[in-house]
């Protein structure tokens, strides 16, 4: 009954995409049913108590349940609506020194008491074979508690037939402005999270994500030569009011060449905006390779940062312990030690956050029971953290977990996942405009694209969504087929300058993917505009050799 990921979307790509089932179908009037917190408070405490007499010296039980709507169109139909349940119960333990872990979807004393003592002896099992001790940092108990992500318009009660209607009208734009073909989704997630330990935590978590993606596809008919731009909205930890788009929102891109969003999303004007700039892709001039200065926006730069130093900064992969699933990292501890590596220039400021109101990753409690907070990673282009969690943060001198633990299911054990990591704003004022009028030969990127990076997270090349030409400091014609590559050092320590807090805006991931067997989990990244010089570029179109 349970799929460890929604799907791999593997950018976007949104033609033949079928929705797999996760957990089971439901009637959308069973989404708005509540659980009863006394009924879960009870089977955590049943849970903790088995553990404890057979033999836990620590026990923490998530009680999950997972509520999920799939809504697909294409042009201007309706193709799938899913709505989707998912509920169990997680037990992980310490016994003898190891972890044990089991899950039950049995939601009856019983069965969570029996899904405790099995964990337990899992534990035992591992305690032979582990050689030292787990160690985890303390954590005070909270006693029971709520949170909820901050949300004015429940997405659960906005009726299907309005969301279709707006995806619809969406295509509709898209496609009376210059796309052949519109397809549009809409995710909407529901995770009611129970968490307690023998710590004395009882945390009751309600949280509520959205994501709108769309791809808008021009063909021109004579040559069958076809392009895509995708939607440029930003994945979100918020409520319907979402699309209810403010106009203090708005953000012009560099040159006018667009309409972005900080905090709200405009649909139909991000669509219409796709058609027409789908279809001028198939005219744009392919790119000379060379030396470039890239000016790239937030709906760009979050894919960046997530895999130049997202990933490479997760102490599990530094450690090595995470190598199987896209490998480890070349962040290595000499380098923390040293107090000295350059990371990137001195304008880079890089923190981890996990209480940014609206992203992805933000959550009251991780899933160890940790409160969640804020803390740097790279600063002032140095090196001065990683990502922990409870059992790691004594092997880098920390008192404390950095609270970015988190399982995708409550059928998976928990384990380190990365927290929203953000580039910091520049300090002095600096619009995308400004930023842009001494380039003399550079390219301005706009949105994600496909990307590439090595098993150490260092060596990469990433494309995006669109791509304009800036010549004696202005933004001239559309360009296609371009990629940068750089090695992660060189090109942070090219970072020569990033826009105010007024231009700072988040992008982030539905489906970041990690561990064996594979879970996904949720981030935003958030940036301003930002340059880097001298940046190796190539055309994707031309062949070698």
């Amino acid at each position: 009954m349970e799929r460890r990921a929604f799907l791999n979307i593997g950018g976007l790509a949104l033609g033949g995409l079928l929705l797999p089932p996760f957990g089971r179908a439901i009637a959308a009037e069973e989404l708005l049913k509540p659980a009863d917190v006394k009924f879960k408070k009870l089977l955590a405490d049943t849970a903790l108590g088995a553990a404890t007499q057979a033999g836990a010296s620590y026990a923490d039980v998530r009680i999950g349940r997972y509520l999920n709507q799939f809504i697909v169109t294409r042009d201007l139909n309706v193709e799938n609506v899913t709505n989707t349940e998912s509920a169990g119960v997680g037990v992980r333990v310490i016994a003898n020194g190891a972890y044990g872990f089991a899950a039950t979807n049995d939601m009856s004393p019983d069965g969570v008491a029996g899904a405790a003592r099995q964990a337990v002896a899992i534990a035992k099992a591992n305690a032979k074979l582990q050689p030292e001790p787990v160690r985890l940092a303390p954590t005070p108990g909270v006693g029971e508690v709520a949170w909820a992500t901050p949300h004015t318009k429940d997405w659960r009660a906005v009726p299907i037939k309005d969301k279709a209607e707006m995806l619809i009208a969406a295509n509709k734009a898209g496609m009376e402005s210059g796309a052949s073909f519109m397809q549009s989704l809409l995710f909407q997630v529901n995770q009611q999270k129970y968490f307690a330990s023998t710590d004395g935590s009882y945390i009751d978590q309600d949280l509520h994500r959205l994501w709108c993606p769309f791809a808008a596809t021009a063909v021109d008919k004579a040559s069958g030569k076809f392009r895509t731009r995708n939607g440029l909205s930003t994945p979100v930890g918020m409520g319907y009011e979402y699309f209810d788009a403010r106009k203090e929102d708005k953000v012009q891109a560099a040159g006018g060449v667009t309409t972005l969003y900080r905090k709200s999303y405009d649909l139909i004007e991000d669509a219409r905006a796709a058609g027409k700039q789908a279809k001028a892709k198939l005219t744009a001039k392919s790119v000379e390779p060379g030396k470039y200065d890239l000016v790239l926006s937030p709906e760009h730069m979050w894919l960046t940062i997530h895999e130049s130093v997202g990933h490479p900064t997760e102490l599990d992969r530094v450690l090595g312990y995470e190598a199987n699933y896209a490998g480890t990292s070349f962040v290595t501890l000499d380098k923390w030690e040293s107090k000295k590596f350059k990371y990137g220039s001195d304008l880079v400021n890089i923190v981890a956050d996990k209480t940014e109101p609206g992203s992805l990753g933000a959550v009251g409690y991780d899933d160890e029971g940790v409160k969640c907070k804020r803390w740097d990673i790279i600063k002032n282009g140095v090196l001065v953290n990683y990502q922990a969690t409870r059992d790691q943060a004594h092997i880098i001198g920390e008192k404390e977990s950095h609270g970015c633990s988190y399982a995708d299911s409550w059928s998976s054990v928990q384990f380190q996942r990365m927290p929203n990591v953000s580039l910091q704003a520049g300090k002095k004022k600096l619009t995308p405009d400004e930023l842009v009028k001494d380039v003399k030969k550079g390219i301005y990127i706009v949105g994600d694209g496909s990307f590439s990076i090595d098993q150490q997270r260092y060596n990469f090349q990433f494309g995006g969504q669109l791509f304009y030409e800036i010549k004696d400091g202005k933004i001239t014609r559309q360009l296609e087929d371009v990629a940068y590559q750089a090695n992660t050092q060189e090109f942070w320590n090219a970072c020569t300058a990033t826009c105010d807090e007024r231009d700072w805006r988040m992008g982030g991931s539905f489906f970041d993917g990690k561990g064996q067997p594979s879970q996904v989990s949720i981030v935003s990244h958030g940036s301003s505009t930002t340059r880097f010089n001298g940046i190796n570029v190539i055309n994707t179109a031309r062949k070698i050799g």
